[in-house]
């Protein structure tokens, strides 16, 4: 008489979640292949990654999930997941800093512009002065940052997987989140770039150039035009300040926008994280 024991493997089907996953996967690596950057596209690419954590969220208080990552002898993939979530809060962090710095100078300008005092004080040159000189510290700090992310994504910190695990579904559920992070990695690339523009100062002769190339493509590169490089190019005649009232107000709105979708993401990175950290207990 033949006996069926019930098998205590993991399931050899993927949850729903990890399908979903991949789509946000496959859509944000989509986004990040783009040639056009605005303060739209950077926002949508925000939204993008919150709406993937929160379905990574799910997938990781599945109890199955819990169960996976529970396991002593992966604790070590774990800690590195770990290790990696706290990268990508640094990151988010140094952009919402870097936001509501270069914001506070914006609203002293247009304060100032707007009590029109500017010619009779020389009030507005001081202000001028004073966010080229912050916006320095910003992009100094950004790149930096984004030197760091990048080696960070170029380096191999993360342990083998043997090819007798690929089947087992902890390593399934742990590749999946290194794809994850992968990705966020990539997005916050193009996220700090957008904010801190262009590292290096262009010759005269490219600048003229570049000049002449932009007007022949003016109406194809409207969706490119960065707020924050037209501001910097704005002011660096403080004469013309009291006129670069538009590109102040645009750039602001762009921030307020901006600091919405980093302000979200980064509640949602947390909540991930403190899931991943329950998983160990």
């Amino acid at each position: 008489m033949a006996y069926h024991t019930r098998s205590n493997s993991f399931p050899s089907r993927p949850h729903p979640l990890f399908q979903e996953v991949d789509e946000h996967l496959c859509r944000l690596r989509s986004s990040s292949e783009a040639t056009s950057t605005s303060s739209s596209t950077i926002s949508h690419k925000l939204n993008g990654l919150q709406d993937m954590y929160g379905c990574v969220d799910r997938l990781l208080q599945l109890p199955l999930t819990q169960q996976s990552l529970a396991q002593e002898k992966h604790e070590t993939m774990v800690t590195e997941l770990l290790d990696g979530s706290l990268r990508v809060l640094d990151v988010c962090s140094s952009a919402k800093d870097s936001l509501l710095q270069t914001k506070e100078c914006i609203q002293d300008l247009l304060s100032i512009i707007r009590r029109r005092r500017a010619e009779e004080s020389g009030v507005l040159t001081t202000e001028v002065r004073k966010h080229l000189t912050s916006r320095k510290t910003v992009k100094k700090v950004l790149h930096k940052a984004l030197e760091n992310l990048k080696a960070t994504a170029n380096r191999s910190t993360f342990s083998s997987i043997h090819k007798e695990q690929e089947t087992n579904q902890t390593i399934a559920i742990v590749k999946k989140l290194r794809d994850v992070e992968a990705v966020t990695v990539t997005v916050f690339e193009s996220v700090l770039s957008f904010i801190s523009g262009p590292k290096s100062k262009p010759s005269s002769w490219s600048l003229v150039s570049k000049i002449v190339q932009s007007k022949k493509v003016a109406c194809d590169e409207e969706a490119k035009v960065n707020e924050f490089v037209d501001l910097d190019a704005a002011l660096k005649s403080v004469k013309s300040a009291n006129s670069a009232q538009c590109q102040l107000n645009n750039l602001e709105s762009c921030i307020q926008d901006l600091e919405e979708g980093l302000e979200c993401l980064f509640r949602q990175l947390i909540k991930t994280r403190v899931s991943l950290l329950n998983s160990l207990n």
